[in-house]
């Protein structure tokens, strides 16, 4: 029995979020879509089943009250454990052939537009889908499953051993019909008895607005097909949002500096910007500063759970001209000496402090 932590990788009192990072790293080197390789389905399964239990609080409560038992198990193996290996306790009766299928996991990349206002995507993906010429029944069209003869249906077969506790009767799974009691006498040709098929199909993403970088989003039933025309899986969708070259995001606000020329910043303009609702007009007042800030309001990021959506708060920066030439120098001779009262000066710095003008 695989120890749950040993699997993730994670010592046994690992946060939430040190499970769910360990699990994320795992099942993208180890997803089927990504690595075929039938040992790494194999570790794959063990890896998600560890993750279902670590994840949830009760699940991951009741796994470390069986803790260390003194036969050296992880997760409570114990005297029941032992005892059914003797006599046949645990599963009774044929197993299912039906299987919920794998999830899948998906990384999208997104712009910060597409963050702001939500996004529809068409994504093409390989995955497992129902047979359609057995219709998940595994059979060749017009024949069935039978009865084994080995078991006669039971999907067990029973033996005597000698132990130390003199002869016992076990129980396993029936060689012939691998525990399922039923037999395909004509697999289906198409999906070779698995009730499924590799094929490509297209995924509708409707991706809403406000997601942030990093989010995962769950598609519940919208992976592949399990064996036997079992239930689907789901898909997960990692979002990864790029940078923008002028707009930073903060909650669902949307940040940006504007440069404002010095004639501008004293004597006020009125500015278009570009933004993602278009041209606005910005307006500058006389003697604006550096550091003041404009809003404007429900220009920002969509609300992800609600209406409505945040600012766009943009930050003035006055730009002092760096080269004149003849005529502007003397103007601002001219200007020097009208305001020769204004003399630099020092005074206490204000780290953060803003002035709010709407």
């Amino acid at each position: 029995m695989s120890d749950h932590y040993e699997v993730l990788g994670v010592v046994r009192d690992a946060s939430d979020d040190q499970i769910k990072k360990a699990y994320r790293k795992l099942a993208r080197e180890l997803h089927p879509d990504v690595n075929p390789a039938p040992e790494a389905q194999d570790r794959f399964k063990l890896v998600t089943h560890a993750y279902e239990v670590l994840s949830d609080p009760e699940q991951r409560r009741n796994y470390d009250m069986g803790g260390q038992n003194p036969f050296g198990q992880a997760g409570g193996f114990g005297f029941g454990d032992i005892f059914d290996s003797f006599f046949g306790g645990g599963q009774r009766g044929p197993r299912s052939r039906v299987e919920r299928g794998q999830d899948a996991l998906l990384r999208v990349d997104l712009s910060l537009r597409d963050a702001v206002f939500g996004v529809q995507r068409i994504m093409e993906i390989d995955t497992a889908v129902l047979c359609g010429t057995c219709q998940g029944s595994c059979c060749q069209p017009g024949t069935g499953l039978k009865t084994c003869d080995i078991c006669r249906g039971a999907g067990q077969i029973q033996r005597q051993v000698r132990s130390l506790l003199g002869n016992v009767l076990t129980t396993a799974p029936c060689n012939s019909c691998q525990g399922y009691g039923q037999t395909i006498p004509s697999p289906c040709i198409d999906c070779r008895g698995q009730g499924r098929v590799r094929s490509r199909r297209s995924l509708d993403l409707n991706i809403p607005g406000g997601v942030e970088d990093g989010l995962r989003l769950q598609l519940a039933g919208q992976g592949e097909v399990g064996q036997a025309g079992g239930p689907n899986g789901d898909i997960y969708v990692d979002i990864s949002v790029k940078p923008d070259e002028i707009f930073n995001r903060q909650g669902d606000d949307l940040v940006c500096e504007l440069e404002v020329p010095l004639h501008d910043a004293a004597l006020g303009a009125l500015i278009n910007i570009e933004t993602f609702d278009g041209d606005q007009q910005v307006e500058i007042q006389p003697g604006q500063q550096t550091g003041d800030l404009i809003t404007l309001k429900g220009k920002g990021v969509k609300h992800l759970r609600s209406n409505g959506r945040g600012d766009l708060r943009v930050q003035v920066k006055v730009v002092t001209p760096a080269k004149l030439d003849t005529k502007q120098k003397e103007l601002f001779r001219q200007l020097q000496k009208l305001r020769k009262a204004d003399e630099p000066k020092l005074v206490r710095h204000k780290p953060g402090h803003f002035k709010a003008r709407h």
